[in-house]
């Protein structure tokens, strides 16, 4: 089964008041799961890592074995592809947290999409730094 993730992680103050949302769709459109999470106090980077990380969780225990991941952020999606080097020493956990998800699929595709993409996963990790 191949899923379609959209994930946003945001953070108030970065940081600040940190909160995750993950959208995830049948090739189709249709949604399957949303995810809604604060997360604590972390930076706005650290946050869209862990969305991202919860999201690839999730397609894994749904039984998903391919995976399209879209994100608005582009230094994200630029480590995950490789294009930039992860130097910061907190951004390398990130990293070695989610390239061995990453490996678990048999498909694996990361791309960056505009903010205006992405509404739903930022509206709902907008609910949960509100809700915290």
């Amino acid at each position: 089964m191949e899923v379609v993730i959209y994930t946003d992680g945001g953070s108030r103050g970065n940081p600040g008041e940190a909160g995750i949302g993950i959208v995830i769709q049948d090739v189709e459109g249709n949604t399957l799961k949303e995810i809604s999470q604060y997360i604590g106090n972390q930076t706005n980077n650290v946050a869209e890592y862990k969305a991202l990380s919860r999201g690839l969780e999730a397609a894994l225990d749904m039984g998903a074995t391919g995976v399209k991941c879209y994100l608005d952020s582009e230094l994200v999606t630029k480590q995950i592809k490789g294009e930039y080097k992860v130097k910061n020493e907190g951004m390398i956990t990130m990293y070695n947290m989610v390239m061995p998800l990453v490996k678990k699929f048999s498909k694996f595709h990361i791309e960056h999409v505009r903010r205006e993409h992405n509404k739903k996963a930022d509206a709902l990790a907008n609910k949960a730094m509100d809700e915290k």
